[in-house]
This record gives structure tokens, sequence and C-alpha cells, in this order.
């Protein structure tokens, strides 16, 4: 159960992680792409942020990933310059590519086409009696 702190410490740093990440995007010369934080979640005692961050088009979402795990230590400078005011010591940053998004989509994607396990029930594993 995450604390009214805790939550709003990752509203913090969703926000700021955004546009820190969006702008290095575009000035790293990678026009076009959308990098969005879909969650950050922060640990009890405030030390660690796990930031899930999701990358359109998703074929530049490794070498972007690294590029962010490289520079982790100018991003948690460049947060610390924009939440000096509100947090006195921003958290280590963990940075894990949210793949949610391509998950649904392979859902909507098999039940639209001839992969529809309901329709087609073969396409499913036999389950064995016990």
């Amino acid at each position: 159960m995450e604390s009214q702190r805790q939550r709003k410490i990752a509203g913090i740093l969703q926000k700021d992680l955004v546009d820190i990440l969006q702008r290095a995007a575009t000035d790293g010369g990678m026009q076009g792409t959308l990098i969005s934080v879909t969650k950050v979640s922060v640990t009890v005692d405030l030390s660690i942020a796990k930031v899930y961050i999701s990358i359109f088009p998703n074929s530049n979402s490794e070498v972007l990933l690294d590029g962010i795990m490289s520079n982790k230590v100018l991003i948690r400078h460049d947060l610390a310059q924009r939440t000096k005011n509100q947090l006195r010591r921003v958290p280590e940053l963990l940075f894990f590519l949210d793949d949610s998004l391509d998950y649904i989509d392979k859902i909507e994607t098999s039940l639209k086409g001839e992969e529809n396990p309901i329709v087609n029930r073969n396409l499913l594993d036999k389950r064995k009696k016990s």
C-alpha cells in the first residue's frame, strides 16, 4: 500500500521526467519519437524510484532505453534542479520498459484475426484432466 507521500513524490517525478526525456529525445535527433512515463513507484524509504517508460514507435525502444540508462546521472541531476524546492533528495532511478501496450495490441490483433482462440479452439493447449 502506497502512502500519500509516496504517491505525491511519484507524481512530481513522473511529470518532470516526461519533460526531461522527451526533450532529450528531441535534442538527440530522435524527432517523431514519443516517450511517455507510464508509471513511477517510489519505495517506502523514498530512496529508489522505479520508472516505467513507453516508447513509440517501439522499434527504437531498446536503443533509447540504453541511452537513458547511460545518462541516468544527468537525468537525475536535471531532476534535482527541477525539484529542489519540493524534494530534499532525489531517489535513485531505475528505468524499465513498459510493454503493456504491445501486450494489449497483440491480444487485440489475435482476437480480430484468424488466431482468435474463442473461434478456433485448436489454438488453445488441451487441458489435462486431473
